[in-house]
C-alpha cells in the first residue's frame, strides 16, 4: 500500500522521467496532512473518553465504534510523520526502523478500519433481519473476541509493509526515499493482490448485502407499521451513515490501486497513464484518511444515542462533583458535633 507519495517498486531503470513536484503542491498536501492528523486525533480521543468514561457498559455495537475509533487514533497519530516526509520533497529524515513501524501501522490499521464496519455492518445485519434466530450472537464476549480477531488480521496483513518498506539515495532527486522494494514483479503482484483482496474484495460485498438488507428490512417495517425499537433505529442510522461515508472516501482509492497494479503488470502502459495514475493515488489516498476524521463527526450529528452519552457523561462528572461537596459537608457538620459533645 504505497500511499504516501513514493513508488509502490522503484526499479534502477526506470523507463519513465520522475518529475519533480511543485513546491505549492507539498505545501498544500503538508498543511492537509497535519489538519486531517489533528483533526483526527482531537475527535477519536474524545470518542474513546466518551466510550471508556461513561458508566453504562457498551453494547455490541459501540464496542466496535471504540474499536474504530481507536484504529482510526493510531492511523492519524502515525500521519505527522507523513507530513514531514512530504514538506521534505518525499526525503525521509527518519530512521529505516520508522519507516517500516509507521507505514506498518498505517496499513494495519486501515485494514482494522475495514473490518470493523465488517462487523458494525454484520451486527445491524443480524440485529434487523434476524433478531429472535442468531441473537445469542449479539454478546459483548462474542463482540470483544471478533475485534481481537480484526486486530490479529490488520497485523497479519501488514507485515509485508514490515518487510519490504525500505530506504534508499535516488541521486537524481537528491533524496532518501521510503518506500516498497519488492525483491521482483511476482512478489510485488501477489502483496498487492492480497491487500487488495482482503481490503476492497473481500469486505466491500458483504458490507454491501449487510446494508442493502437492513434498507430492506426497515423499509418493509415502516410499510407495515411496525416500529423497530427506538434503540437499534437510532443505533442502524449511525451505521449506515458510518458504512456510506467509508464507500465514499475508500472506494476511489481501491479503484485506482487495482488500475496501478494493472500497470505495474505491464496490462496497462505509458509514462502519461504512470504520472496520471500517481496524482490520482495521492489525492485518493488523503480523501480515504479523512475517513477517519469524518466518523467522529458522524457519532456527534447523526448519533442520538452517542449524544445522549455526552450529556450523561457531562452530568455524571457533575453529580459526582455536587457528591463529594454534599459528603464534605455532612463529614463536617458530624465532626462539629462531636467535638460539641466533647465539650
Amino acid at each position: 500500500m504505497a500511499t504516501d507519495g513514493t513508488q509502490n517498486n522503484t526499479n534502477d531503470d526506470d523507463e519513465c522521467p520522475q518529475e519533480k513536484t511543485e513546491e505549492w503542491v507539498l505545501t498544500v498536501l503538508t498543511v492537509y496532512i497535519l489538519l486531517i492528523a489533528v483533526l483526527g486525533i482531537v475527535f477519536n480521543v474524545f470518542i474513546l473518553m466518551v466510550f471508556c468514561l461513561h458508566k453504562k457498559a457498551c453494547t455490541v455495537a459501540e464496542i466496535y465504534l471504540s474499536n474504530l475509533a481507536t484504529a482510526d487514533l493510531v492511523l492519524m497519530a502515525c500521519l505527522p510523520f507523513w507530513a514531514v516526509n512530504t514538506a521534505n520533497d518525499y526525503n525521509w529524515p527518519f530512521s529505516h526502523s520508522l519507516c517500516q513501524l509507521v507505514n506498518q501501522g498505517i496499513v494495519m490499521n486501515a485494514f482494522c478500519s475495514i473490518y470493523f464496519l465488517v462487523l458494525v455492518s454484520m451486527d445491524r445485519y443480524v440485529a434487523l433481519v434476524h433478531p429472535l434466530s442468531h441473537s445469542r450472537m449479539r454478546r459483548p464476549k462474542y463482540a470483544k473476541l471478533g475485534c481481537l480477531l480484526v486486530w490479529g488480521l490488520g497485523l497479519l496483513l501488514s507485515v509485508p509493509t514490515f518487510v519490504y518498506r525500505d530506504m534508499k539515495y535516488f541521486p537524481d532527486r537528491n533524496a532518501t526515499g521510503c518506500y516498497l522494494n519488492y525483491p521482483n514483479l511476482t512478489v510485488n503482484m501477489l502483496c498487492e493482490g492480497m491487500q487488495i483482496m482482503f481490503s476492497f474484495i473481500i469486505p466491500i460485498p458483504i458490507i454491501c448485502f449487510c446494508t442493502l438488507k437492513i434498507l430492506r428490512a426497515v423499509s418493509s417495517r415502516l410499510m407495515e407499521g411496525l416500529n423497530c425499537q427506538k434503540m437499534e433505529r437510532k443505533a442502524t442510522t449511525l451505521v449506515l451513515a458510518v458504512l456510506l461515508a467509508f464507500v465514499i472516501c475508500w472506494v476511489p482509492f481501491h479503484f485506482v490501486r487495482i488500475l496501478a497494479m494493472l500497470h505495474d503488470a505491464k496490462v496497462l502502459t505509458g509514462c502519461g497513464l504512470q504520472t496520471v495514475l500517481d496524482i490520482c493515488r495521492s489525492i485518493a489516498v488523503y480523501i480515504a484518511f479523512f475517513n477517519s476524521v469524518l466518523n467522529p463527526i458522524l457519532y456527534v450529528i447523526v448519533g442520538k444515542n452517542f449524544r445522549t452519552k455526552v450529556k450523561e457523561l457531562f452530568r455524571q462528572g457533575k453529580g459526582g462533583g455536587e457528591e463529594h461537596v454534599y459528603m464534605t459537608s455532612i463529614r463536617s457538620s458530624l465532626m462539629r458535633s462531636v467535638n460539641s459533645d466533647n465539650i
